[in-house]
């Protein structure tokens, strides 16, 4: 067995918090050592103003505090996603608060964008070498004494010069009232004061939750066409609890990721694609553990996806197996490129089951 798939074993058998910080810890310290993941040309995405050579890239949450930046560029990402950070520091909710579901595939987390704010995760950003892996910044807002059409701006701003993308998040399911912040009216308020504070700002993507009322998604795609949004990020973890859940943690309060929100992730993506079509770039997430499930994301009009819970799980090689996977799978369908099938299969998979 790997060195990498040995470490991420033997990872699970500490509690999960403290798993995941060690994990920080080794990347922060360059222990995790580097991936060549290899580069096939028909996998590459254009995105954020580059090229992307391997669309996958690592969900937000990981690196909450943009601590391990380069040892996570290392494994062989073609973009992270750091945060969520918050403008000020907070120490997020009580512990126990990450639950791991093994026999699911999955985590429940009640974290409560516990960061140290955002003044040292720019200056970290700032210092981190871009050339290789694109940066994205996940941005929300404190618990306590939020002010959002203030703080997303102030966000934006600090870390604009040093991100190749901001996602600005209103759809954490452990941030009081922070979801209703997805009602198109109020998004649209924070997206016009951002671009009056930062109108040279990175391109700008909106987190979406997968409990969002199917009926509210054409006004907020069409809002977010209209002002220019780059693209959405599809979705944030959930709040339903599948009745074939396992694990003893089901019942545990928070997000639930991995495997159980496939389904319902990629089917709310495949029908943001049928509003949109190609006119905002799509991140897909939410379950994605092997090339199939990656290429369905690609299928139902994601450009991009993100891995997390997966990338937990099987630590550092999931990488190479994608990608592996996934230039085994176009020489199946036939396919030149991995663009070409973008969006192909979005009528079919907005109708599967959640």
């Amino acid at each position: 067995m790997p060195v990498a798939d040995l470490a991420t074993a033997a990872l699970r058998l500490l509690e999960p918090e403290t798993a995941h910080n060690a994990a920080i810890a080794a990347l922060r310290l360059g222990l995790a050592g580097r991936q060549r993941v290899p580069a096939d040309p028909r996998l590459a995405m254009p995105a954020f103003g580059r090229t992307i050579a391997l669309p996958i890239g690592l969900a937000a949450g990981f690196d909450k505090n943009a601590a391990a930046l380069a040892g996570l560029s290392r494994l062989g990402f073609g973009f992270v996603e750091a945060g969520t950070v918050t403008r000020r520091p907070q120490p997020g909710n009580p512990k126990p608060r990450l639950f791991r579901l093994e026999d699911d595939g999955a985590l429940i987390n009640r974290m409560g964008f516990n960061n140290l704010g955002i003044e040292g995760f720019a200056a970290r950003l700032a210092r981190t070498d871009r050339a290789l892996t694109a940066l994205g910044a996940n941005l929300g807002i404190n618990k306590e004494g939020a002010d959002p059409l203030a703080d997303y701006p102030a966000l934006v701003a600090a870390v604009a010069p040093h991100a190749d993308y901001v996602a600005i998040n209103v759809s954490s399911p452990n941030t009081p009232g922070l979801r209703d912040l997805q009602a198109a009216d109020r998004l649209a308020a924070i997206l016009d004061a951002i671009r009056a504070a930062v109108p040279n700002a990175p391109p700008l993507f909106v987190k979406l939750a997968p409990d969002l009322d199917e009926a509210a998604l054409p006004e907020l795609v069409d809002m977010a066409i209209g002002r220019a949004v780059a693209g959405l990020i599809v979705s944030n973890t959930t709040l339903a609890r599948p009745e074939s859940l396992r694990g003893a943690a089901r019942g545990e309060a928070g997000g639930l990721s991995g495997a159980p929100l496939f389904n319902r992730s990629t089917r709310m993506l495949a029908r943001v694609r049928l509003l949109a079509g190609d006119r905002l770039l799509l991140i897909g997430v939410g379950g994605v553990a092997t090339p199939e499930q990656a290429l369905a994301k690609f299928r139902a009009g994601a450009s991009l996806v993100q891995v997390y819970t997966a990338f937990v799980y099987q630590g550092p090689s999931l990488l190479p197996r994608l990608a592996a996977g996934l230039s085994a799978l176009l020489d199946q369908y036939g396919a030149a490129t991995l663009a070409e099938l973008v969006g192909r299969d979005a009528d079919r998979l907005a109708e599967i089951a959640p």
